[in-house]
């Protein structure tokens, strides 16, 4: 388990503490991460996230991913912010194939999570704990990517309704859009930044906690799930 906002090492709740904490930024939801990536680890990844809310009467948390997968590629990672004594605040799934423009490798993560995890952010290399005075910024000054001025950079069909994604500033080796999808933020991060071009296909993200496809194909471990980003 690592915090979600810094990816560094967390402090179990104690006797003084009945809360995960991190020593940069306090309490926090545990990260966790699965080490691999299968059918099976899925399928209990996601019964752990549902016991999880279960525990604390809270409602279903969105586990999106693409589906149908883009040609060629694999899902690659599943992961989720939370405990069984706070319900889970974040999920994350990570995607790697060809890069729609070189061809190379590329990586997709998308994270759902409520306001003032960070999750997102983190992945995204952008400060602060959501994406809110960003995409404002992206709303009113969208740049040339775009024809008509004000609208999104990306549209994608999240849950089967059409979603707007905004292109928030991130490093140079990654891009990262952000938007909203059932109340919570919504975050495509890709790496390289030329990946991001992905999402002017047509992306359709399905949630997970409500049907896993059997016809999932995986690869190997994240490794932006697994510490790099």
């Amino acid at each position: 388990m690592s915090c979600p906002r810094c990816g560094g090492p967390m402090r179990p709740p104690d006797l003084m503490h009945t809360e995960w904490r991190c020593d940069e930024d306090g309490p926090v939801p545990p990260f966790h991460v699965a080490e691999h990536i299968g059918a099976d680890i899925l399928a209990s990844a996601l019964a752990a996230i549902e016991k999880a809310q279960v525990s604390q009467g809270r409602p279903r948390l969105p586990v999106w991913c693409p589906w149908p997968l883009p040609p060629g590629w694999v899902m690659t990672g599943v992961a989720w912010a939370g405990d069984d004594r706070t319900g889970v605040r974040a999920t994350a799934v990570a995607c790697s194939g060809p890069s729609p423009l070189r061809g190379g490798p590329a990586d997709l993560v998308l994270v759902a999570e409520e306001p003032g995890v960070g999750l997102g952010n983190r992945f995204g290399g952008i400060p602060g704990l959501d994406p809110g005075a960003m995409i404002s910024d992206a709303m009113s000054d969208p740049g040339p990517r775009v024809a008509d001025h004000g609208g999104p950079h990306a549209k994608i069909k999240v849950g089967g309704h059409p979603t707007p994604l905004w292109s928030v500033k991130s490093p140079t080796d990654r891009s990262a859009y952000a938007g909203e999808a059932r109340g919570m933020w919504l975050y495509a991060i890709t790496w390289p930044a030329s990946a991001g071009y992905l999402l002017a296909e047509h992306v359709v993200l399905h949630d997970l906690s409500e049907w896993l496809p059997p016809e999932l194909v995986y690869g190997a471990p994240s490794p932006y799930l697994h510490g790099k980003a």
